[in-house]
């Protein structure tokens, strides 16, 4: 491999009082302790997409949109994907699911990996982004972070509002073993995209 996989950790709430800032800032530090990937916090707050408006995907057609193509060139940085979601009625936020609509030919064949937080730690959603990410020629992976229950309350203005280091020793076996599944497919899909290149 000659160069580290370069990681996007994808803010998908854009809600005003949204808490993902938090584990979000949480998890870019801790990736960042890694020296075998290089991680970029990227946020949806940041594009202003529109809801998906295009002839059809940029699978077929090219978006016309200059806020959808300045999204697309973004996600084409990068070699996989960390997702930090919430969860809205046992899914991803609305915003999340029309920024994934906004490209498809960018998110081909990269890992797509996910932090969820919230009551149930966003198990839900988590499993409907895997799902999203299989049509969307992904590979979702196995391992997730879930900052749920106690946890969440113990860190989330729902309740105590305090630092993310007071359940980090529960967050980071799962972090650590989502980390390391994802490195293993970003070099294979690296490899295997530089072959087809």
């Amino acid at each position: 491999m000659t160069r580290k996989p370069h990681i996007a950790i994808i803010i998908g709430s854009t809600r005003a009082a949204r808490f993902a800032d938090k584990p979000a800032a949480w998890l870019l530090e801790n990736a960042q302790k890694r020296d075998d990937m290089s991680f970029e916090l990227v946020d949806l707050r940041d594009y202003d997409l529109p809801l998906f408006d295009e002839v059809a995907s940029n699978l077929w057609v090219p978006s016309q949109d200059p806020r959808a193509i300045k999204w697309q060139q973004k996600l084409a940085e990068f070699d996989g994907y960390v997702f930090v979601t919430s969860e809205y009625n046992h899914s991803i936020s609305g915003s999340l699911k029309n920024a994934l609509d906004q490209a498809y030919k960018e998110w081909n064949r990269k890992p797509a990996a996910a932090m969820g937080y919230g009551g149930v730690g966003a198990a839900r959603a988590i499993e409907h982004l895997r799902g999203i990410a299989v049509e969307l020629q992904m590979v979702p992976l196995r391992n997730a972070v879930h900052l749920g229950g106690g946890d969440f309350f113990k860190v989330s203005p729902l309740g105590a509002n305090g630092e993310m280091a007071e359940v980090e020793a529960n967050l980071l076996p799962s972090l650590n073993a989502m980390l390391d599944e994802l490195l293993w497919w970003a070099e294979a899909t690296m490899a295997q995209r530089a072959k087809t290149a």
